[in-house]
């Protein structure tokens, strides 16, 4: 009981001290005394009692204590100006406040939270500034400790207290932390640098530096940091961001500095917080990251054999022991010690002198232990702390250092997936370009963690930043790459040789880790970056021996398997889709089909020693293996099929029978019902394989029969003139094998016999395959059969017997029109689109008359995939409708106006459905007849009506039409009408209102439709406005809208200093005169003018300057010539201003420059027919410009390859500079004209 009573007296003792303290303080503070004095008060009633008063903290109430810190931090900053040393009262109340926090659980509201936050941070600037390695190293330690005080009592409201901060406070508190790291990382980089405390080398082996107090701090810090941030560094603003990236930059820059890290507990701890710090602020950047990239690229490179440079624990490839599932034990390499030593390290000149490194380390340690023995964070110890044999240290430290490489490579990913434009330029920083095997300790790189870490973790985390820099833009930034030798030592190495030799050892790693490693999750690692790295590889500019290396070693290891059941399959078939992506890579390889020919020739087996991939290929396509296999198995043969087809007639017997033995393994199914029956879209994994297995089959006869791609019927050469012949690009068919360059000069050569042997396989597809799926119950495989059909050309087609091109024919049109499946649909119309291309198809109007109806009816389909291949097949019939309109008698017609009508429909639908419609109204619009009946000349009337493709035109010989140009078809006599007469007028309305609604190739569509339309002979392209007058509010409104559009981005553009790829600026001041598409009766030619001059789509604009060269003379242009003569000059004269904004628009501006001279020719070789006096007034102005641009065009004719093609390009020089001077001596102009005769002189 009298202990009792003495712990209450006691208690109440010092709650009358606390009370009595604090009231005494505010009374003598009222009268606002020097800051001396308040100093003295402070010392004599709290800090000398402070032990006393920390006592009786728990006593008092949590209110009433924490109003009294809070008047202590608003006092004790008024002390700074009392012109003495008030970092001991700073520590004071640091300490005072830090031991009650212990006690109390105080909570303060948010004003009292940020004034304890800027007092804290004044108090840690006062005392760690005025700390020096001059002063005693207990008083630095004093002050150190003070530091930390703060930090954990900050620590203590936010994770012991569990204290709710609001986003303001969360701001507060990310600044205090921010100006805590920044004062311990300037005294920590100043006491490094004094020259009484160099410890902090790699001579001293590496230990632990002093002041280790403040190196808690900053791992306090930066953990606290972390944590703000991830609760809410998305709401924070930008400037905290930013702020806090500057301060993360020069801790790591100090670091880098070094080039050494210390492998110590504590070290490990702050390391791994100030990554851990790092990668979660990268986790959602605020800013731009382009300045501090290649900073912190080369301090976190460091990291990457952090604790692995000193222990036998190093993997080394080339010792591989299959113990378990859990990795690759890499052993020793013969030169380094194989004991194992759990000691501290000791450096190799030490270890004679019977250990006196170790008493050494000790000593140091020992010392170094007092520096933070006060510390109340839970650290582990140190290694000095446990004795030479005890190895739980060791293994302690070495997981702690494990965990540091492990943040840094998960910053390297941030950094690459936050900033990737700017990380490509650090790739020779990260990864090898040479001797990517050898363990280099001082030339650390991804490569290195990843095959050296002994880490498992570790070198996961290096697989999948190696995955995130090779995915997205950084395949299209090793497009560039081109392996060259290595350059001798200290010469300048280009880009792209670097990238070169990065993809390169990259393989060379990859490949060696694929063939060796056992941990299943890193092998499907490493297989995900194999199929990256062979998708960003451009094989042609690397050694050549390089992808038939690579398509070996993935063959040897899924012929050597994986060792455990559980993820053997999974492995197989991603080793095999690797094996895929590979055989697909284009352009072919020579070396490749090289290796297949040999194989071919030794047998598929392979000769000995030398294994085939064919051989592993048909193996594992079998139907005894798992389904997921044989999937993989064929989709790598059909990749085969399609890159090296000239091999598929030697393989066609493996083909045949492995296809026939999925398709006899399915259960016999029934005539199945065309309708009532929709199927399952989705198939299981036995339907994909059986799918695969049909379309392998599919790119094999494609193969064999040498298809490449719908057959043209057109013969379209409205860009084939001598400037613009060499500009041609071949246009490449995703759906066709690649046959490859040297196969084209052998096609007309080996086309027979493609033919023969293409109809010999094709009618065992027929007889053998092709019956027992096409009836198929799986919607999928049905599909996958019709498709095969689209693969046949026209040659074989034809060589085959009436039975079974019926059968083909038939088969189609019931998949387009009966089948309930939308997917099967699609199929059919698709195969009807490739076989409708076919002369002789197309010159049988029955067939013709069966595929409108099949195609049309599914452009009513409610799915959009159906109607998108549906409007492809309408736009083909229609093209070859013109080799058999001559066949249509009178009561099919209303098949031709059931195209426009259909066509004229999918206009109003999504852009691809309507670049296919206006691709099919252009076809229409280039044949369809449109005449005035005899005798009627003073008023023009417009039937519609058919007839066959004829040269020979008629143009009426009274003064009325040749004022007006009509023309006729000289074999017909009477219209055949199609309903509505006003076809030409709804076509021109459709063409105008896809321009303003349609995406870059609907608008190059219209181009090409206009091309087709100015063809038409019969139609008067010179009365083109008056054809319009029903729409010209339309086109109005067209080029209204069209001229909004362009100033609306030109103002965007110059507000945003974007200077876009049309450099639209100078149109303010140098386009087109807006009067000159208003000056007449709007016209479809000021469309094109328009697109020409405006559009960002290099395409389009060449489409359309081909377009306006397609009328043949002045009346063809119409009212419009003068227009698209002085805007085409317009457009020559301001080239060179033309911004590009898309690197993919510099391959078309040679082609556009090219088109441009061409039509330019065209229009001005006519100018001397025009009798439009203010057309002579503009070319008499614009001499000057002509003359120079003609000197510059002959200039350039010496570059031209052939004589031929000079001859041509001379010649139409010529008739356009002779119809100038025409221009000119019309216009008594003799001067000019005498320039532009002496031009002509120079010409011939």
């Amino acid at each position: 009981m009298s202990s009792l009573s003495s712990s209450s007296s006691s208690s109440s003792s010092g709650v009358r001290s606390w009370r009595t303290a604090f009231l005494t303080l505010r009374d003598e503070t009222l009268a606002s005394p020097p800051p001396s004095a308040i100093l003295n008060l402070l010392q004599h009633l709290l800090f000398s009692n402070s032990q006393s008063l920390i006592a009786a903290a728990p006593d008092l109430p949590p209110h009433e204590i924490a109003s009294d810190i809070i008047f202590l931090l608003e006092l004790v900053p008024t002390c700074s100006d009392a012109g003495e040393d008030t970092s001991l009262t700073f520590m004071n109340m640091c300490h005072l406040i830090h031991d009650v926090c212990q006690r109390v659980s105080l909570e303060i509201n948010s004003p009292s939270w940020a004034l304890m936050l800027d007092t804290f941070g004044t108090a840690v600037e006062s005392f760690l500034g005025k700390a020096g390695s001059k002063r005693a190293f207990s008083e630095n330690a004093a002050r150190f400790k003070a530091a930390m005080e703060c930090v954990e009592t900050v620590r203590f409201f936010v994770s012991v207290y569990h204290r709710k901060c609001s986003l303001p406070e969360n701001v507060q508190l990310v600044k205090f932390l921010l100006r805590i790291l920044s004062c311990s990382h300037a005294e920590l980089y100043s006491l490094s640098h004094s020259s009484g405390n160099q410890r902090y080398t790699p001579e001293i082996g590496k230990r632990i530096p002093r002041h280790n107090s403040l190196w808690e701090v900053q791992t306090i810090a930066c953990t606290m940091i972390a944590a703000v941030f991830s609760r809410d560094g998305s709401s924070f603003p930008g400037d905290i961001w930013q702020s806090t990236m500057e301060v993360l930059r020069k801790v790591m820059d100090a670091l880098a500095s070094k080039s050494v890290l210390v492998e110590d507990t504590i070290m490990s701890r702050f390391y791994i917080s100030l990554l851990h710090c790092l990668h979660v602020v990268l986790t959602n950047p605020k800013g731009p990251l382009s300045d501090h990239v290649a900073g912190f690229v080369a301090a976190l490179r460091i990291f990457f054999i952090y604790g692995l440079n000193n222990r036998t624990a190093l993997a080394v490839p080339g010792t591989v022991h299959r113990q378990g599932p859990s990795s690759v034990n890499h052993g020793l390499s013969s030169t380094e010690p194989t004991k194992n030593d759990s000691g501290p390290y000791r450096p190799p000149h030490l270890r004679k002198k019977n250990g006196s490194g170790v008493r050494r380390h000790k000593a140091q340690d020992s010392r170094s232990s007092s520096d933070h023995e006060s510390s109340v964070v839970d650290f582990t110890s140190s290694d000095s702390d446990y004795s030479d044999t005890d190895g739980s240290a060791k293994d302690s430290a070495s997981l702690q250092m494990s965990k540091a490489r492990l943040a840094a490579i998960a910053c390297i990913q941030d950094l690459c997936q936050a900033d990737p434009k700017s990380f490509t330029a650090q790739w020779t920083m990260i990864l090898p370009t040479n001797d990517v095997l050898q363990l280099r300790k001082y030339e650390a790189t991804l490569m290195t963690c990843l095959l050296f870490d002994p880490y498992v973790k570790a070198r996961i985390a290096s697989a999948a930043t190696l995955a995130a820099m090779l995915d997205g833009p950084s395949s299209i930034f090793l497009q560039v790459a081109e392996y060259k030798e290595s350059p001798k030592r200290g010469s300048f190495t280009a880009l792209s040789s670097s990238l070169g030799q990065i993809l390169m050892q990259l393989h060379t790693g990859i490949l060696y880790l694929i063939r060796h490693e056992t941990h299943g999750g890193l092998l499907v690692s490493l297989f995900k970056i194999l199929m990256l790295l062979i998708s960003s590889t451009p094989y042609a500019r690397m050694p050549e021996e390089l992808l038939p290396t690579l398509i070996m070693s993935l063959r040897a290891r899924v012929e050597e398997g994986f060792p455990f059941k559980s993820d053997q399959t999974s492995l197989l078939v991603v080793a095999l889709s690797c094996l895929t992506a590979a055989l697909s890579t284009s352009p072919s390889s020579p070396k490749v089909k090289e290796m297949f020919l040999d194989e071919i020739s030794a047998g598929f087996s392979g000769a000995p020693g030398k294994p085939s991939v064919l051989f592993t290929l048909f193996q594992y396509a079998e139907k005894s293996t798992s389904p997921a296999i044989s999937f993989e198995a064929l989709q790598a043969f059909r990749a085969v099929s399609h890159n090296y087809p000239n091999i598929m007639v030697e393989c066609w017997e493996q083909v045949s029978t492995i296809v026939y033995g999925f398709l006899r393994a399915t259960p016999e199914v029934p005539a199945r019902q065309w309708k009532g029956h929709s199927g399952n879209t989705v198939g299981s994994l036995g339907e994909k394989t059986l799918t695969a297995a049909v379309k392998a089959l599919d790119e094999c006869l494609r193969a064999i029969s040498g298809y490449k791609g719908t057959e043209d019927i057109l013969d379209d050469r409205l860009l084939d003139t001598p400037f613009t012949s060499d500009c041609m690009r071949q246009k490449k068919i995703s759906s066709a094998p690649s046959y490859g360059l040297e196969n084209t000069k052998e096609t007309t050569g080996d086309e027979p016999k493609a033919s023969e042997s293409g109809s010999e396989y094709w009618c065992e597809a027929i007889e053998k395959h092709i019956p027992l799926i096409l009836w198929h119950t799986s919607p999928m495989v049905r599909a996958a059969t019709v498709t095969c059909f689209a693969g046949i050309t026209s040659s074989v087609f034809f060589s085959l017997t009436k039975e079974k091109q019926d059968f083909i024919l038939s088969s189609l049109i019931n998949a387009a029109v009966n089948d309930e499946v939308p997917s099967v649909r699609s199929a059919g119309c698709r195969a009807i689109g490739v076989i409708t291309c076919f002369p002789q198809i197309s010159q049988s109007a029955e067939t013709l008359q069966k595929f409108i109806l099949a195609v049309e009816s599914n452009t009513h389909d409610p799915l959009v995939l159906v109607r998108i291949t549906a409007s492809w097949a309408l736009a083909n019939i229609c093209d070859s409708l013109r080799h058999c309109i001559s066949d249509f008698s009178s009561d099919r017609h209303s098949l031709v106006a059931l195209l426009i009508d259909c066509a004229l429909r999918l206009t109003k639908d999504g852009d691809k459905i309507k670049s296919n419609a206006v691709r099919a109204l252009g076809n229409l619009s280039r044949f369809l007849q449109n005449r005035s009946p005899s005798g009627i000349h003073d008023k023009s009337v417009i039937c519609v009506g058919l007839s066959t493709p004829t040269n020979s035109v008629e143009v009426l010989s009274s003064s009325s039409g040749k004022k007006y140009g009509l023309r006729f078809a000289s074999n017909l006599n009477q219209p055949l009408p199609l309903g509505d007469s006003d076809w030409p007028e709804r076509m021109v309305q459709a063409f105008l209102s896809c321009v303003t609604t349609g995406n870059v190739k609907v608008q190059w569509n219209v181009c090409h439709a206009l091309s087709n339309l100015f063809l038409n002979e019969t139609l008067r392209l010179q009365d083109m406005d008056c054809l319009c007058k029903g729409g010209g509010f339309i086109v109005q409104s067209v080029i209204l809208y069209l001229e909004a559009m362009f100033m609306i981005a030109t103002i965007w553009a110059f507000w945003s200093q974007n200077h876009l790829s049309r450099g639209w600026l100078w149109l303010l001041t140098f386009g087109i005169p807006r009067e000159m598409c208003f000056s007449r009766a709007p016209s479809v030619f000021s469309i094109l003018l328009l697109l020409l001059r405006d559009s960002s789509n290099f395409k389009i604009r060449i489409q359309a300057a081909a377009a306006l060269s397609v009328p043949a003379s002045v009346l063809d242009y119409g009212r419009s010539f003068s227009d698209v003569v002085q805007g085409l000059e317009h457009i020559f004269e301001n080239f060179g201003l033309d911004q590009i904004s898309t690197p993919s628009s510099f391959k078309y501006r040679v082609a556009l420059e090219k088109q441009l001279t061409s039509t330019m020719l065209h229009v001005l070789s006519l100018a001397s027919s025009s009798d439009h006096q203010p057309l002579k007034d503009f070319l008499v102005k614009k001499a000057a410009f002509l003359e120079e641009w003609f000197k510059a065009l002959c200039s350039s004719l010496g570059e031209t390859s052939t004589q031929p093609e000079a001859d041509r390009k001379k010649e139409m020089i010529s008739l356009a500079v002779q119809s100038l001077n025409e221009v000119y001596e019309s216009r008594n102009h003799h001067s000019i004209a005498q320039k532009f005769r002496n031009l002509t002189n120079n010409i011939s």
